[in-house]
Order: C-alpha cells, then sequence, then structure tokens
C-alpha cells in the first residue's frame, strides 16, 4: 500500500508554541526527501489564509520544510505534481469542504495521496480525510456541497475527543454524541482522538501515538481504547 497519512487530533497543545507537540512527529513522517509541502488553510475562519500559511511555514522551517499556500501556487492540470506532501491545516470542517469541493480538488488529493503523497492533517484536516464529515465537531458555519470528504481511511475520526464533563452543563456529552451518530448508521467505526494524539498510517498499518487513550466506538459494543504504540491496523478493513 502507498498511502501514507498522518492524522493529528490538534495542532497546538496549551503554553506550547505552534506546532510544538506534533514537530518530531511530523519529521519523523516525512524524512530526509521531502522538501517542499503544500498547505491548504481553507479551514481557517478569523485567521487570515496569509496569516495561518505564515505560522504554518515558520514552524516548519525549524525541523527543515518549506511551505507553500495552495493560494500561491499554480493550480491548473497536475498542480500537486510540484509538491512532496500535501498538509491541510485545522479550523472549521464545513468551511473547509466546501472550499475544496467547490475548486474541484478532492479527487486529485485523494488520487495523489492514493498514490504515494504523504498527507497530514490536523482537527478538520483529519476530518476531510475520512469517508465523510459527519463526524466533526464544528458548527455548520457554510453549507458544503455534500458531507462527502476525501475517503482516505474507511473510520470517522473524531477530533479533539473528550469526556470531560462541565458543571452546570446539561447537553450532551462527546460520547453520547457519538453514539447518535452510531444509532444512525450503525455500520459507521468512530474514533475518537484525544488532544496530543494521532494515528500514522504506512505501509499497510495503521498505529495510534501521543496522549491517550483513543477510544474506537461501534454500534452496540462498548468502546475500546488504546494507547501509545497500540496497532489499529484493524480499522484499515471493512468494518461490518
Amino acid at each position: 500500500m502507498k498511502k501514507r497519512l498522518l492524522l493529528l487530533s490538534n495542532s497546538t497543545m496549551p503554553g506550547e508554541p505552534y506546532l510544538g507537540w506534533p514537530k518530531n512527529h511530523i519529521r519523523d513522517f516525512l524524512g530526509k526527501k521531502v522538501k517542499k509541502v503544500l498547505f491548504f488553510p481553507y479551514a481557517g475562519v478569523t485567521i487570515s489564509h496569509s496569516d495561518y500559511k505564515q505560522n504554518v511555514a515558520t514552524a516548519m522551517s525549524e525541523i527543515g520544510y518549506q511551505v507553500v499556500s495552495i493560494y500561491d501556487a499554480e493550480t491548473s492540470g497536475d498542480f500537486l505534481a510540484g509538491f512532496d506532501a500535501i498538509m491541510v491545516g485545522g479550523g472549521n470542517t464545513f468551511q473547509l469542504a466546501a472550499t475544496m469541493q467547490a475548486k474541484k480538488f478532492i479527487q486529485p488529493i485523494r488520487e495523489a495521496v492514493e498514490n504515494g503523497k504523504p498527507f497530514i492533517g490536523w482537527s478538520a484536516g483529519s476530518n476531510i480525510a475520512c469517508p465523510t464529515i459527519r463526524t466533526t465537531n464544528d458548527m455548520p458555519i457554510v453549507q458544503p456541497e455534500s458531507f462527502l470528504a476525501l475517503n482516505l481511511v474507511r473510520f470517522q475520526i473524531n477530533a479533539h475527543y473528550t469526556e470531560a464533563t462541565l458543571q452546570h452543563h446539561g447537553g450532551e456529552t462527546r460520547i453520547m454524541r457519538i453514539n447518535e451518530f452510531l444509532t444512525a448508521n450503525p455500520t459507521e467505526t468512530v474514533v475518537g482522538l484525544p488532544e496530543g494524539s494521532l494515528m500514522r498510517l504506512e505501509n499497510g498499518s495503521l498505529y495510534f501515538a501521543g496522549k491517550g487513550p483513543c477510544k474506537v466506538f461501534r454500534y452496540s459494543k462498548e468502546p475500546e481504547a488504546f494507547i501509545d504504540g497500540d496497532d489499529l491496523s484493524f480499522l484499515l478493513k471493512s468494518q461490518r
């Protein structure tokens, strides 16, 4: 299998530099052959795309990679061919999906990654790697053409997964929301990816790394917990 993915729950932990916690994971994943990375800042809403790109470029330059924004790249023909890797930032998943769909980027990105171009995403950028964006936490501030996403993995991701509850808050917990999704979609699988954690796919294997545990949810089954270093390759197979 050529496909290589690094799917992060989040970019930055409180009190740390931007992309601080995953920086070593990114460098290990991309290696020395990768030099030029194409960045998609479409999920950014309250940050300008140029500022977003600069934040990412600054962090990535510290580990030896050049970042170019899709806004500064030629987008005709095989526009991905001039870049060694693809990076999709977090923000609002509906905004990200709507923009990628409108620009007809879903299919070329999927084909490039299926053919071996490394893909890194965090938060919304990880949601967009799933079959659909239906397990995002984000508010639908815009309406995309559909909920369909890149379909690079068979399962759904719930980024920023937490089991924390707020005092005096009567709304649904994250677990309740995921169970609602599974009740409506009983053949799906959802991975709750907590802050400071990621999944890495390469050579046909999928592993969990970072702070955990992550939780794997299936309809009518107890959630399974996994910790740093655990093999999640079973998620790459048909779930039902």
